[in-house]
């Protein structure tokens, strides 16, 4: 029986991250699938300690909020920097990612078609950091944070990848961004996960704008 269990809507929204680093680290989960109607009947929505969605199983620990799970499998499995100095870096990438996603799902739900150009305007200056973060790090020819792969960048990569079906274009000026969505997605594990019919065919938003 696998260990993992996520409980949430038919999309990839805030549990992509999380699924993309399981699939990767070779993990099995379990997925249950919670439809509007049955959201709407409010039973599992009272039941959530935050009245909301993704619950995170781990055997008979119950996390809620996407961030924290990530952290949760970050130190668990071993994704959280070789020492303390790295994990305090990649919270402030992770930080950074959860403000951008922040403004990304403000504007598919409140304001896609009054925003959508102003937003893609600004867009490569709001991922600059991450291409300075980057640069900073072995030349950006490794991951976001020291010599090993980190929760956050799992999170920064399905950051990355949403934008890029919003915006086909907004790594054009970044190059080490685009190299570094290339290099992560053809981890093998990860390129087979990114096939899949399960992530291609889950829809990115709730409201069918992406």
């Amino acid at each position: 029986m696998a260990p993992y269990t996520i409980v949430y809507f038919p999309v990839r929204g805030r549990c992509e991250a999380t699924r993309m680093l399981l699939a990767d680290q070779g993990q099995s989960w379990k997925e249950e699938v919670v439809t509007k109607e049955t959201w709407l009947q409010g039973t599992l929505k009272a039941s959530c300690l935050y009245g909301q969605l993704p619950k995170f199983q781990d055997g008979d620990l119950t996390l809620y909020q996407s961030n924290a799970i990530l952290r949760h499998l970050g130190r668990s499995l071993g994704l959280y920097g070789k020492d303390q100095r790295e994990a305090a870096l990649v919270d402030v990438v992770n930080d950074g990612v959860e403000d951008l996603r922040c403004k990304y799902a403000t504007l598919i739900y409140t304001n896609y078609e009054a925003g959508k150009e102003d937003y893609v305007k600004e867009l490569p200056g709001r991922l600059k950091p991450f291409e300075t973060l980057l640069s900073q790090n072995q030349g950006g020819q490794a991951f976001i944070v020291g010599n090993q792969i980190s929760y956050a960048d799992y999170n920064l990569l399905d950051l990355l990848l949403i934008h890029q079906v919003l915006a086909p274009s907004c790594l054009d000026s970044l190059p080490l961004l685009s190299a570094y969505v290339s290099r992560l997605s053809a981890r093998p594990k990860l390129k087979a996960f990114l096939a899949s019919p399960e992530h291609v065919n889950r829809p990115i938003n709730g409201n069918g704008k992406q």
